[in-house]
């Protein structure tokens, strides 16, 4: 029976969240200051229509602060009109290039301000792990790291041999199986073990991650068993029901499913316009590199150096910085680096 662990990490600027399936990183969960709540899963509010969309059965919503989200028809309550009040529902926080998405409950009334803000981080924890006990200090601090740095990855690998590569486009999320030098028996018996051992893993790496939408799985080998295929599709995918749609095996080999999204992608959070660590990211892993270095050296001055964007984006973390170490430390931009490149140094 599967074991689910939930840790919760606080530092300066952020905290991250993290569900531990069977000891291997399952969801990351990140909030930082700033985050506007009207835009979090599960927040309420009273929105107004901005414009409705009848070719797309949607209407663009208004939220407080100016904040904006897309919101689909239904076809159990009456059709908004422009300049109407809505009570929403974010069941789909915003992505790269897409508007958060709005469930309607009800109609209402008044300007647009929020009723209810989103489950907190620990609340969220408590959920998808299924348990009433959240881990915190060190070993939450180690879980965050070691599920982000998954989370970043492309090549996984399989328990047994074999590797998978995950890579999201703009379209879709492509999962190819390698079975590598697994070994076990015949050809197909090894590309079977592969492939059921990659759609267990691909179901924690998709919700590590946060990918969601189509997915399509290049399965290794040839002449797949594909009730047994689609019986272990429908179990490791479980846990993101409701929503899931699997299809057929194709004869080229490929699967296709489609996963609600409901969470913004890990890989948006972390990572800037050219793929590596944006400035926002790179400082506040910064703040914990100055955080460890300061707990082992106490009373020792601390010098971080690191990139000009990544010493700016720093600045909004400098009050809770200086809180945790007092003014023993200092920020120190170096030309020509880049927003990954991070030291910390005591003296």
């Amino acid at each position: 029976m599967s074991r689910r662990e939930a840790f919760l990490d606080r530092g300066v600027g952020e905290s991250r969240g993290v569900v531990l399936l069977d000891g291997r990183p399952e969801r990351l969960l990140i909030r930082r200051d700033g985050d506007p709540p009207v835009l979090g899963l599960g927040a309420r509010s009273i929105a107004r229509v901005k414009k409705v969309e009848p070719a797309f059965a949607s209407a663009f919503l208004e939220l407080a602060d100016g904040h904006e989200a897309i919101m689909p028809f239904r076809s159990d309550v009456t059709k908004p009109v422009q300049g109407a009040a809505v009570e929403v529902e974010i069941r789909g926080e915003a992505r790269l290039g897409k508007l958060a998405n709005a469930w309607q409950l009800d109609g209402a009334e008044g300007p647009p301000r929020l009723l209810a803000p989103p489950p907190s981080l620990q609340d969220d924890l408590l959920a998808l792990a299924r348990t009433d006990r959240i881990e915190t200090g060190t070993e939450a601090r180690e879980a965050a790291d070691e599920a982000e740095a998954e989370a970043l990855a492309t090549v996984h690998s399989l328990p047994g041999g074999g590797s998978i590569a995950i890579e999201p486009t703009r379209a879709l999320t492509a999962i190819d199986v390698d079975t590598g030098e697994r070994t076990g028996g015949d050809s197909k018996r090894v590309a079977r073990q592969a492939n059921l051992a990659a759609i267990a893993a691909a179901a924690r790496l998709l919700r590590l991650k946060g990918l969601g939408g189509l997915v399509v799985i290049d399965l290794a080998g040839r002449g797949h068993d594909s009730n047994a295929i689609l019986s272990t599709l429908r179990a490791a995918f479980s846990a993101d029901n409701p929503g899931v749609a699997i299809g057929p095996v194709s004869r080229f080999g490929t699967v296709e499913l489609t996963i609600p999204r409901r969470r913004r992608p890990v890989i948006e959070r972390l990572l800037g316009e050219t793929g590596g660590l944006s400035p926002l990211s790179a400082a506040l892993r910064l703040a914990r590199m100055l955080e460890r270095e300061g707990r082992s050296s106490p009373g020792s001055r601390l010098t971080a150096r690191c990139a000009p964007p990544v010493a700016e984006a720093f600045g909004p973390l400098t009050p809770g910085m200086t809180d945790l170490l007092g003014a023993r430390y200092s920020i120190e931009p170096q030309a020509g680096w880049g927003a990954d490149r991070l030291e910390v140094t005591a003296s």
